[in-house]
């Protein structure tokens, strides 16, 4: 109850979507009602009045002229042939109907109004309309011609001006007829009235049937709005319906749900940001507490009396310089992933990769030991590189492969292709191998698929995540493939400087 009174107050207050389309469209009909209604009025008053104008010529053209200046000269107390006056049964008789005047102006100038006695007072005009319609200007002789003239008791009458002919044809008097349009200015107002109760009528009955229809149109819109409401941070798997016949509301709905996809990845994304956040928190508190804790019981050690010892201050003075090590290469490690998360500008330059890796295989024959190491590189390979980064790239795959082969049957093959668009540099191995599983977290910061060996070994399972980033800042992809038991093979794809870029 108290939602339908917000509703209507809602709609009174052309609050909402619905009532202000109801007020407009109400608004752009009336509009064009009352402007058709005063459309009709002048062409239906200007109808009228060319009707009447119509009919006062016809009669006009039935009577004979003749008998107008008969009564005109019987007006004016003329004498018959004779020399007398008209005799009384001579005397003319018209018949006028009711609300018209007839006047005759003779040749002189002379006006006699025919219809004083019977009908209305004829008015009589300036001098010149009547001179002009005994010159026979076309002004006053075009059919439809009238003027709105008020007599002297105020009655306001449409009169035309025709000259009469004699037989001859020679010209003769001014018939004048006006007529009081009274009678047509109430059958307008009639008519007027009509309109205007039929129009109301139609605005009742159309504002009666808006509603529904209105509110049936607007479902879709009111389905969106409750389907909104049921969309937070917890549910962004709502969709709106996008096929509901109106083009605005689809249009709508695919808006929103493109909308609702990107906040579900973007929460996505952050959710897992958060995650990994939280577990970089924790791999690296577990990695500094590690060596901190060996530091600190070889200084208890110490403190405990030890140091008297000097073999046992040597062993524990080397434990702690390499535990020392570790730490500083973790904190190396952290820093260097920090500065190319923010983007760091690389020094670019055309570089040989084929070049690059020839001047490193001193160091990586050194690295590998006793593991067998094959180089297949395609000449002549130019890319935009920064070579230091590149090479601490290589650096890491290499020794990648190191710590997860053996050192007697290990095999490492160094690959470089190039194609149509990009370069590839490609690292296997013989070693274990991974499982899909370790395989998906494999660039994650500081995870370990053996974490005892690479522990061993120094490693601290950054390697892979800042070689991912180093080639990624220079547009490129690094990927890896593994199966267990059968290695694994790191592939780094940069995009290849083409010779029209080098000139």
């Amino acid at each position: 109850m108290i939602r339908r009174k917000r509703r209507w107050r809602d709609v009174l207050a052309l609050r909402s979507l619905r009532s202000q389309l109801l007020a407009r469209t109400i608004l752009i009909v009336a509009v064009l009602l009352v402007f058709i209604g005063f459309l009709q009025y002048i062409l239906m008053k200007d109808f009228l009045y060319r009707s009447r104008v119509e009919t006062m010529e016809a009669q006009l053209r039935t009577m004979p002229m003749e008998l107008f200046r008969r009564f005109s000269l019987f007006a004016e107390g003329a004498s018959g042939a004779g020399g007398g006056p008209f005799p009384q049964q001579e005397r003319p008789r018209l018949l006028f109907m009711p609300d018209t005047s007839v006047a005759v102006i003779g040749e002189e100038g002379t006006f006699t109004d025919l219809s004083a006695e019977n009908g209305l007072i004829s008015p009589r005009l300036s001098a010149d309309i009547y001179e002009a319609a005994r010159e026979n200007k076309s002004s006053s002789r075009r059919n439809g011609d009238y003027l709105i003239v008020k007599d002297t008791q105020g009655n306001e009458q449409l009169v035309i001006v025709r000259e009469s002919r004699r037989p001859r044809g020679n010209s003769g008097d001014l018939v004048q007829m006006g007529y009081r349009i009274g009678p047509l200015r109430d059958l307008l107002l009639r008519q007027l009235l009509i309109f205007i109760s039929l129009a109301l009528l139609a605005l009742v009955g159309g504002l009666a049937l808006m509603l529904p229809v209105l509110r049936r149109t607007l479902v879709p819109l009111s389905q969106m709005v409750q389907a909104v409401k049921l969309v937070d941070a917890g549910n962004l798997t709502e969709r709106f319906e996008a096929n509901q016949g109106q083009y605005e509301i689809d249009r709508l709905a695919v808006s929103f749900n493109g909308m609702l996809g990107r906040l579900e990845a973007a929460f996505a994304a952050e959710r897992e940001a958060q995650m990994q956040i939280r577990r970089f928190i924790a791999d690296a508190s577990h990695e500094l507490r590690t060596p901190l804790t060996s530091i600190h019981g070889f200084l208890e050690v110490l403190l405990r009396g030890a140091a008297s010892n000097p073999a046992q201050l040597q062993a524990a003075l080397e434990s702690m310089h390499g535990e020392s090590k570790r730490i500083n290469k973790l904190v190396e490690d952290l820093l260097l992933l920090a500065k190319l998360d923010r983007r760091p500008k690389l020094e670019l330059k055309d570089t040989a990769l084929d070049r690059l890796l020839l001047s490193m295989k001193p160091q990586l024959l050194m690295l590998a030991g006793a593991r067998a190491v094959t180089f297949d590189l395609t000449g002549a390979v130019q890319v935009l590189a920064d070579s230091d980064a590149i090479k601490q790239v290589i650096l890491n795959l290499f020794h990648n492969a190191v710590q997860h082969t053996e050192p007697e049957h290990g095999v490492i093959a160094v690959t470089l292709a190039a194609g149509p668009r990009t370069v590839e540099l490609s690292v296997r191995d013989n070693g274990a191998g991974m499982s899909e599983e370790q395989l998906g977290r494999i660039f994650e910061r500081f995870f370990r698929g053996d974490s005892s060996r690479t522990r061993s070994s120094g490693g601290t399972g950054l390697g892979l995540a800042i070689s991912q980033s180093i080639v990624e800042a220079h547009g490129g992809v690094l990927e890896a493939d593994s199966e267990l038991g059968q290695g694994s093979v790191f592939r780094m794809r940069l995009p290849l400087l083409v010779q029209s870029s080098r000139l």
